[in-house]
């Protein structure tokens, strides 16, 4: 690397897995959206109440589902961004892993039976393993070097 690069160029990689991060929630947050309307679910209420509405149940699992996403946003942006500086082409590897099994762990929820979030969207979990061992190796090296 030279003096003035701080990044390796394929840190671009990090860069668009993070973006396509922002469009699934932004597609989830959109299916919430949809299912508020659909289950007349008005905010500020954040989940519905079983009493209330027969279809709570279902509203809740599309609710949970992004709002489990955003509860492990910061943790998967702050890895990416870390882990990417030393090792851009595996974190990104990580990260593509990560937003295609948040998706099914998404769509598994939202069916209303949550335990279908982790046929597939279990691998978030190890993607985000993988992110921490690249951040560690990242201060490492910088500490080492």
């Amino acid at each position: 690397m030279s003096g003035v690069e701080i990044v390796p160029k394929e840190y671009g990689y990090v860069i668009l897995m993070v973006a396509l991060s922002g469009i699934l929630n932004l597609w989830m947050g959109y299916q919430v959206v949809k299912a508020r309307i659909k289950y007349n679910v008005r905010l500020p209420r954040l989940y519905a109440s079983e009493s209330d509405n027969k279809d709570a149940k279902l509203f809740n699992c599309i609710q949970r589902g992004h709002q489990n996403t955003l509860e492990w946003m910061p943790l998967f942006l702050t890895l990416m961004a870390m882990g990417g500086i030393k090792h851009p082409i595996i974190s990104a590897v990580f990260g593509l892993v990560y937003v295609v099994a948040r998706y099914f762990y998404f769509t598994g929820y939202s069916t209303g039976h949550p335990q279908k979030r982790l046929t597939i969207g279990v691998y978030n979990y190890i993607a985000l393993a993988g992110l921490l061992l690249c951040t560690i190796s990242c201060g490492l090296g910088f500490l080492l070097a």
